[in-house]
């Protein structure tokens, strides 16, 4: 069972009281997973929003069929996963423990009719959310342009 302090960990949810944890406690389930445990596959429908609580998750997508790139990490506290908000839709990534995790989950559908029965809750989870998208998007699109500059072929235009 999850408890109010675990969920009070989670980065998304630190601007909501007691009262819209409670909306959501009944649906939230805890997973345990071992070191290189598959959470979800790229391609699988997404169903459930996850939060990690221990352990550490790594995004990865399949490049090719030898070549695995790793598209970030998750601490404890963030959350993954973000396509099962987003209604039929299936998760762009795999989801693998890189030691044992302790993982809430929650299923999407519940979580968007509870945010839209709650629309204070909902405002305040979606502006947490877009706080933390902006943030990795930033991040993602540093990576990108660190590994465009040193590449061999356009190092040379510089």
């Amino acid at each position: 069972m999850v408890s109010f302090e675990e969920l009070k960990k989670i980065r998304l949810f630190e601007n909501l009281d007691d009262s819209m944890l409670g909306k959501m406690l009944p649906f939230t389930q805890m997973h345990l997973f071992g070191d290189r445990a598959v959470i979800f596959k790229e391609g699988q429908h997404a169903e459930n929003f996850y939060m990690l609580v221990k352990g550490k998750v790594v995004l990865e997508v399949e490049a090719s069929e030898s070549i695995m790139i790793s598209l970030g990490s998750i601490k404890p506290g963030y959350s993954f996963g973000w396509s099962a908000l987003l209604g039929e839709s299936s998760h762009n990534s795999d989801a693998i423990c890189v030691e044992p995790c302790e993982v809430i989950a929650i299923p999407g559908d519940k979580f968007i009719q509870i945010l839209e029965e709650n629309h204070v809750m909902g405002y305040r989870v979606m502006a947490d959310a877009a706080a933390i998208l902006k943030n990795r998007l930033e991040q993602r699109t540093g990576q990108f342009l660190k590994a465009l500059r040193t590449h061999p072929d356009i190092e040379k235009l510089f």
